[in-house]
């Protein structure tokens, strides 16, 4: 890493969203707590940044948060059942956090996800910044945001995931237009939220980011775009020009854990990886699909 490429030191995980997708099952539970087999969704970001490299966890939540706040603390009663009972903490010891972190703000109306980064900008301060949306669920060796990190280290300014879609999709997401290509880095010439019509390319920005703390100069004065909420994708666009700005392709799999067959498909894809519990998975799965197919 050059001198003139500052470090990213600081991850922003957005997570005051109301779940609506998902009730009633989020009625009273953050759907960032909900499992993928044994681990909720949240967790699987905070270790993706925490094995990127990340020092310092900022948590903008809402009301109803709690049980995000409580899963990443120590739970003295449980901790202190388990060893009397001969039980290994292996499960949780690496939940827990540095004391004083991680840190909590609250985005107190639901504004869209470029007002959710600007709550956090006190905490950013003047560092460049990660931004994970624990909706995506990532797999990959190394995981997306060391993949990100890695390509930063070498081209600075601004590093957003990129992902192809189909194009029937593309008015579901931040878009990008594309520049010059270099392997898994795509020059990103302008973006899109959500466009209507034909989309300027495929590539779209699945929930992870690398960006520079002028993003935040740029939502102090926030125009409202797509959906009437603040566009965190038409605040990055205003950088471009001005910084340098890229795309960079995931080398992994992608799981969309804010849609329901997405939710579904991580939790199957994850269960069978694993060797305690995949077998008896895998077995059951074939089971249930020849029943499917003679019926």
């Amino acid at each position: 890493m050059t001198d003139t490429i500052q470090r990213v030191r600081k991850a922003v995980f957005p997570v005051a969203g109301l779940g609506t997708r998902f009730l009633p099952a989020t009625k009273s539970m953050p759907k960032e707590m909900l499992t993928v087999v044994d681990k909720p969704l949240i967790q699987y970001a905070v270790e993706e940044a925490l094995e990127a490299g990340i020092e310092q966890i900022i948590f903008v939540t809402g009301r109803g948060k709690a049980a995000l706040e409580d899963h990443f603390d120590i739970s003295y009663e449980l901790e202190m059942t388990m060893r009397e009972r001969g039980k290994s903490l292996a499960a949780i010891e690496n939940i827990r956090q540095k004391p004083g972190s991680p840190v909590y703000v609250r985005q107190q109306e639901p504004l869209g996800l470029g007002h959710a980064v600007w709550c956090a900008r006190e905490i950013v301060g003047d560092e460049p910044f990660a931004v994970l949306l624990p909706d995506e669920l990532m797999v990959g060796s190394p995981n997306f945001l060391a993949q990100m990190v890695a390509a930063y280290s070498r081209v600075g300014g601004n590093v957003v995931g990129a992902l192809e879609v189909p194009d029937s999709e593309t008015d579901k997401y931040g878009i990008i237009s594309p520049g010059r290509v270099d392997g898994r880095l795509t020059e990103v010439t302008g973006l899109v939220e959500k466009p209507k019509g034909k989309a300027p390319s495929n590539l779209m920005i699945p929930g992870r980011y690398i960006l520079q703390p002028e993003v935040m100069r740029v939502l102090d004065n926030p125009v409202r775009g797509a959906g009437g909420e603040i566009q965190l994708t038409d605040a990055m666009a205003q950088l471009i020009g001005r910084q340098p700005f890229h795309g960079y392709t995931f080398n992994g799999a992608r799981y969309d854990c804010g849609d329901k067959a997405g939710y579904i498909q991580a939790n199957l894809a994850l269960a069978l990886a694993r060797d305690d519990i995949g077998p008896a998975v895998r077995d059951f799965a074939r089971g249930l699909l020849n029943d499917v197919g003679r019926g």
